[in-house]
């Protein structure tokens, strides 16, 4: 429990935090004071640790930063999530931005449980994303690789499924090279753009047990298949998710679009900066970011390289490709 006064101590302010004795230290601070190390590196503060009393001496700003971050990682140990430091860092991150959304607000929001790993958005975009899903019939998550835009959409998938708010899920992806380079590969059409679906099933592997997996397959329950089979088409009862959306063309999008039935609903996620149309082709994605932004009902969801969950080093790559496209848009870099 955090005191509610700070002692002042010349120039410093002195906060003490006292630890509820149903939690434990370690649970709190991490192994080896793991998580601490997290904490003392993001503040310039002191942080000194006797017993269930936690001391922190610094600025009186940060300090008050500080005393929420405790507070919101007590909470949700509470509340029984186990801390890691992926999710320390991130609450850090939140605490310091000081936006709408604390860290409760966003890892308590718990999607769906698989053999015990708990799946929730891990970052308030993300959250806003699942919200964006839950109120529209039609969301447009854009964003870089490792944003959770698959991830979550599957997700909401899978949960819409298993609560029975809708009959099937239907998972699709444009196949970019639809024409004469998979003329080359053996097997029929399936087997051919089974390297662009692959990603779709390894999130399935990951929510939905192997058995139930194959018989809801066998029986049309999910279904993943190219975009081109979805010409002619009206997905009733269905959530449907279209990936890799980027690589649609202004045609296909609309084609696609215009599938969706009674009782339905869409998510089309995509990453605009790595459009692999060739000959400069428009992107559906971009054209629809144009069109349909007033629809009541259709929500457009941006992500960025905060929102990464991967390896650290993946929000750093992004950050850095981010930087350098900016400059080129802006006349100061050239050349490839």
């Amino acid at each position: 429990m955090r005191e509610g006064e700070m002692d002042e101590q010349g120039s410093k302010s002195e906060l003490k935090i006292l630890v509820p004795g149903s939690q434990p230290m370690v649970s709190l601070l991490g192994d080896r004071d793991e998580l601490l190390k997290i904490i003392e590196k993001a503040f310039k503060s002191s942080i000194m640790v006797r017993g269930n009393e936690i001391t922190i001496r610094g600025d009186a700003a940060e300090l008050e930063s500080i005393g929420r971050l405790f507070e919101e990682l007590l909470e949700l140990l509470s509340s029984g999530m186990a801390l890691s430091a992926d999710s320390v860092e991130k609450a850090i991150e939140m605490v310091m931005e000081e936006g709408e959304l604390k860290p409760t607000d966003v890892f308590t929001d718990i999607i769906i449980s698989r053999r015990g790993k708990l799946i929730r958005p891990k970052t308030p975009n993300q959250k806003r994303y699942v919200e964006a899903i839950r109120s529209n019939t039609i969301v447009f998550s854009i964003g870089p690789a490792g944003t959770g835009k698959t991830y979550l959409a599957m997700a909401m998938a899978v949960k819409a499924l298993l609560s029975k708010e809708v009959g099937r899920i239907i998972l699709t992806r444009p196949a970019v090279e639809a024409g004469e380079k998979l003329g080359f590969l053996p097997g029929d059409l399936y087997q051919k753009v089974d390297p662009y679906l692959r990603p779709l099933y390894d999130c399935l592997y990951e929510m939905v047990d192997v058995e139930k997996f194959s018989r809801y397959m066998e029986q049309g329950i999910i279904e993943v298949a190219p975009l081109a089979y979805m010409r002619g088409r009206t997905l009733n009862d269905s959530f449907i998710v279209l990936d890799e959306a980027q690589n649609t063309s202004p045609e296909q999008m609309k084609m696609f679009l215009t599938r969706l039935g009674f009782g339905s609903k869409a998510v089309v996620t995509g990453d605009i900066t790595q459009i692999d149309l060739p000959g400069g082709q428009r992107s559906g994605m971009n054209v629809v970011r144009k069109i349909l932004t007033d629809i009541e009902g259709i929500e457009f969801v941006y992500l960025d390289e905060r929102d990464v969950v991967r390896h650290k080093i993946v929000q750093e790559i992004v950050r850095a490709y981010r930087i350098y496209d900016d400059s080129r848009d802006q006349g100061g870099g050239g050349g490839g």
